[in-house]
């Protein structure tokens, strides 16, 4: 049951940051359009998308550990 629980919670949690990935480039899209170009904006959302996909692979690397697949 907790490896039920464990596994369903990573697929929500995964998804839930694909999501804000795709939301948060969205963002970056659309607001330059209308905006203009702001660097100090435009890094820090390349910066959310960057710790975003950092946790999705931390992720990985958790599941990798806990199933004993890495040392």
């Amino acid at each position: 049951m907790a490896t039920t629980y464990q596994a369903y919670y990573q697929y929500e949690l995964k998804k839930l940051i694909t999501i804000e990935i795709d939301r948060v480039k969205e963002l970056l899209v659309t607001s330059y359009h209308i905006d203009g170009f702001d660097f100090s904006a435009y890094r820090h959302h390349v910066g959310k998308i960057e710790g975003l996909r950092m946790a999705l692979e931390l992720c990985d690397e958790a599941d990798a550990i806990v199933n004993g697949k890495e040392s």
